[in-house]
């Protein structure tokens, strides 16, 4: 559900509150703690059911939901097999996939650990998109297993949104899924993060005069998210982008970079910066921060005027909001509910499933991503202030018009079947 995070280490992740296993993350260390945690209240028994949408009062009732009517639907799909989406909850249901091994900024928790993520995002599909989500936590890491499990699943369902698995796994279970199926595979960490933070540049060029082709970033971070945001960006025709991860800025010189990075580094970093991510923000109009790291206050002080901020790491953003304008940012967004601007996915996935559902897609292109970006931002175009520039997560005119816009787009680009 949250960002990957792998960027520079610029700060002592000890030094964060929280216990010594999970930084920023508070335990609940007792059954008597446990007892009055709202958070444990909440979550006692599940957050998400199965309810049935037809009546079973009757005989009649029974003969009809079960056998023998039931028998007649299931030879029809068998000679008509797209009956299956008229006649099943297929049209409306997705997986929620994931092996535990990335979840929120916990890490490689296991399958077990991560289900109230899994059972929190099925959540999130059912009130925000209508959609219909089913949590599954498998117990491999194997990626053959992973990625046979997932497609042997996948018939129950019309769309795979796989969760928390982590980089660079989650770039080849995500292309050998899509591969193998004909429904729609989104990795909600990579692409949900990068419609939402697509949205929210525009917004904020926009609000501060500036065109995507004049705004040069700096990408805090290059896990699952940040290579999916830095792509995205640059599909969208950003003018110059480059990229940091642990050990530096991502650049085609490098010898320790996996196959994801090098292909990326021969389509950014234009600049050619191969210094510290610190000095490659000296002069940047805007910075994207996916990490477990902190930028310094005179790293934003180094930037553009005006300069645009995203600190989106959680539970504690690189750059304080406050510090960050307080050296030169007009626009500050963050992860977080609590701030002003926050990057959040639940304003895109559950309108991509929506949308690309509704059409029967086969896929979710480049085109229907980007098509969501720009209908995000469109739903405050004329409402932008510095605090304002991403909608937020209860705006009811999100989903619809996220959704709208991918259908359109699968249709246009020829991956829609109806």
């Amino acid at each position: 559900m949250t960002a990957q995070l792998e960027g520079p280490a610029l700060s002592d992740p000890a030094a964060r509150p929280g216990s010594s296993t999970h930084p920023g993350y508070e335990p609940a260390e007792n059954a008597e703690q446990r007892a009055t945690d709202p958070a444990f209240l909440l979550h006692r028994g599940g957050k998400v059911e199965v309810v049935s949408s037809v009546p079973l009062e009757t005989r009649e009732d029974l003969s009809l939901a079960y056998t023998p009517g039931v028998a007649r639907v299931c030879t029809a799909i068998e000679v008509e097999p797209d009956l299956v989406y008229d006649y099943t909850w297929k049209s409306s249901t997705v997986a929620v996939v994931t092996d535990g091994t990335a979840v929120l900024g916990l890490g490689d928790i296991g399958p077990a650990a991560a289900l109230p993520v899994m059972e929190g995002k099925a959540l999130l599909f059912k009130h925000f998109g209508g959609i219909n989500a089913v949590p599954i936590c498998l117990d491999t890491k194997d990626l053959d297993e992973l990625v046979d499990t997932i497609v042997r699943l996948a018939p129950a369902f019309g769309g795979i949104n796989l969760e928390d698995i982590s980089a660079p796994r989650c770039f080849e279970v995500e292309r050998r899924v899509q591969e193998a199926l004909d429904i729609p595979v989104f990795h909600d960490d990579q692409h949900g993060t990068a419609i939402v933070t697509l949205a929210a540049l525009r917004n904020a060029a926009t609000l501060t005069g500036r065109r995507l082709q004049d705004l040069r970033v700096v990408v805090s971070g290059a896990g699952a998210a940040g290579i999916a945001v830095s792509k995205m960006i640059l599909e969208a025709g950003i003018g110059d982008l480059a990229v940091a991860d642990s050990k530096g800025m991502v650049h085609l010189d490098r010898q320790d970079l996996n196959d994801e990075k090098r292909m990326f580094a021969q389509i950014s970093n234009r600049s050619g910066h191969k210094g510290s991510f610190v000095e490659a923000l000296a002069g940047a109009d805007v910075l994207i921060g996916l990490s477990s790291g902190t930028v310094p206050p005179e790293a934003v002080a180094s930037m553009a005027k005006d300069s645009i901020v995203f600190a989106m790491a959680n539970p504690n953003p690189e750059v304080h909001p406050d510090v960050a304008h307080a050296n030169g940012a007009c626009v500050v967004a963050t992860g977080r509910s609590d701030f002003p601007n926050q990057i959040n996915n639940v304003l895109a996935f559950p309108g991509v499933f929506k949308g690309a559902m509704a059409v029967r897609a086969t896929r979710v292109t480049e085109g229907m991503k980007l098509a969501a970006a720009t209908a995000l931002a469109d739903v405050i175009a004329d409402e932008l202030t510095p605090d304002h520039v991403i909608p937020s997560v209860f705006d009811v005119r999100v989903a619809p018009a996220v959704a709208d816009a991918v259908a359109a787009a699968a249709r246009a680009e020829g991956v829609a079947r109806l």
